[in-house]
């Protein structure tokens, strides 16, 4: 069982610290509290001490002198994420991975790169642009590829591309033990040992702290067509979205928005789009591919009373378009001033999209939440932005009971409490439910295994 760390114990740590990275660690409350959690509900947990890391030997060296006196580590990148991943429950040493944001290697012949964990997926595109290839993993905020690791993102891209377990090859992990190992290679393919690569995508720091990653990239279209097409209804355009994937159109970004999130959108953002469900589209490949694919589409979105097609024909078009589908967080906080903001998400087989859509959306309706809709729905992954007054008590009981009831819809339906945002702190309470007591407790042997003192990120993925 992981404990807090005494003021003796911390100082010691700092000052051996000190000696070594000098101003590189801080311990001011403004820098401790910009560390812990902010972007949900979770109450923030500051850590006792930040260390701005440049190296993986200086993580390696910062985790052994940590794994020393038993004090906890928490690894940081943007700070992004949703379920409370960099909370310091147990206070702790947290390590900024920031400064360490270098493309150390681009093989183009070989479609893949080296890069450390503090680089942002915006960066590494711009990087890139020159070599006509791209990163398409794109969760929306400008995290780092660290952390998008560490939670198995995903995005609006995934459609196509896949999620992070797919375009990850090979990491440098620093183990809780401070040993640093290597797990995968540039090959496309191998069935030596096993899969340690994908063992730590996803695992949320609790396992070993990436400090360097090979990841697989992906030429730029020839050519990109894309925009919104509206429906009745929900449902219709879920229905829509199911019937393209099985037609097998290669869409590469297909999203849903729901009326309350569309008119969100257009307060915020300044757009004028038709305050109805909706799907926003996008389409790669050549010029006569694309516009095969949005032929195509066209057809299924009319079949489901979809339409008309609003095309964003120039790229600075379909960029806005984006970045409005991106400001979904905060054009939700917008419907309600003064609220907090929660975001959460399931994941469902596609065949059951609409189904749980609708009765999350008759959910939400009945407990009289402010709670748009956005989803990932060419995979069956959606979300929930509820807004609300978290010093409501009643307010706060009712959300957390839809929450239960939109995890128990997920898994009755053979689905997941999570798709992308991970487990983190709030969703370790459905761990059991989701995998069984069996496969929990093989999760616990493989923390036990590697992580014997529980130093790594405590109080995260697996239930207390």
């Amino acid at each position: 069982m992981t404990s807090r760390p005494s003021p003796e114990t911390i100082a010691l740590i700092v000052g051996e610290l000190q000696k070594h990275m000098g101003n590189r660690v801080v311990t001011s409350q403004a820098v401790r509290g910009q560390h812990a959690n902010t972007l949900t509900w979770v109450t923030a947990e500051a850590p006792d001490a930040v260390v701005f890391a440049e190296s993986t030997e200086e993580v390696a060296s910062v985790v052994r002198l940590c794994a020393d006196h038993q004090v906890p580590v928490i690894a940081f990148g943007a700070g992004s994420s949703l379920e409370g991943h960099t909370n310091a429950p147990f206070g702790g040493i947290c390590i900024d991975l920031t400064g360490m944001a270098a493309v150390l290697a681009v093989h183009a012949e070989d479609l893949d790169c080296v890069v450390q964990p503090g680089i942002t997926r915006k960066r590494l595109n711009e990087h890139l642009r020159d070599s006509g290839l791209f990163f398409p993993i794109d969760p929306g905020a400008d995290a780092t590829l660290g952390g998008m690791a560490s939670t198995r993102a995903s995005g609006t891209n995934a459609v196509r591309y896949g999620t992070m377990k797919d375009n990850v090859l090979a990491l440098t992990v620093v183990l809780p033990s401070g040993e640093i190992i290597r797990t995968g290679s540039r090959a496309r393919k191998s069935s030596a040992g096993y899969d340690l690569t994908r063992l730590f995508v996803g695992s949320e720091g609790t396992l070993g702290i990436i400090t360097e990653m090979t990841l697989r990239l992906h030429g730029i279209p020839e050519a990109v067509s894309g925009g919104v097409c509206v429906f009745p209804t929900v449902e219709a355009a879920c229905s829509a979205s199911i019937a393209a994937i099985q037609a097998g159109i290669p869409v590469a970004r297909m999203e849903l928005a729901d009326a309350t999130q569309v008119r969100a959108i257009n307060l915020y953002s300044k757009l004028a789009l038709q305050e109805t469900p909706a799907l926003f589209l996008e389409f790669h490949g050549s010029a006569a591919g694309v516009e095969e694919q949005s032929q195509r589409f066209g057809e299924i979105a009319e079949e489901f009373g979809g339409g008309p097609f609003e095309w964003a024909t120039r790229a600075e078009e379909r960029t806005r378009l984006w970045q409005a589908r991106h400001d979904a967080f905060w054009s939700a906080l917008a419907l309600r001033p003064g609220g907090a903001a929660l975001s959460t998400d399931v994941c469902v087989p596609i065949s059951r999209l609409a189904e749980c859509v609708v009765a999350t959306q008759q959910d939400i309706a009945a407990t009289g939440l402010v709670a748009p809709i956005v989803g990932h729905v060419g995979d069956g992954n959606f979300h929930v932005i509820i807004v609300l007054d978290p010093s409501d008590k009643a307010e706060k009981a009712a959300v957390e009971g839809f929450l239960d009831r939109l995890v128990e819809r997920a898994l009755a339906m053979g689905g997941t409490s999570t798709g992308e945002h991970g487990i983190g702190q709030k969703k370790s309470r459905y761990m059991v439910k989701e995998h069984g007591e069996g496969a929990v407790a093989a999760m616990r042997a493989v923390k036990l295994a590697l992580d014997p003192l529980g130093i790594m990120n405590p109080g995260k993925v697996l239930p207390s």
